[in-house]
């Protein structure tokens, strides 16, 4: 996978707007982007906007990577 940082709106913290990763396939193909907030991270699907994209807050995320099983 390729990820890159499409910007980097942020100090020390992340703060409300976040910053968002562009993530590719090994073929360089365009997947998505990853934005991730102060409160949660969202998906966006290929030319999906902000608005539309997949939501979780971070308490999800994290409940979700402990229950997973696979590494």
């Amino acid at each position: 996978m390729k990820v890159y940082v499409k910007s980097f709106d942020v100090e020390r913290e992340i703060k409300t707007k976040g910053i968002e990763l562009e993530v590719r396939d090994p073929d360089d193909t365009f997947l998505g982007d990853l934005i991730v907030t102060k409160t949660q991270i969202i998906w966006c699907k290929g030319k999906t906007s902000r608005e539309h994209g997949k939501k979780l807050t971070w308490q999800r995320f994290a409940s979700m990577m402990e229950t997973d099983g696979s590494e």
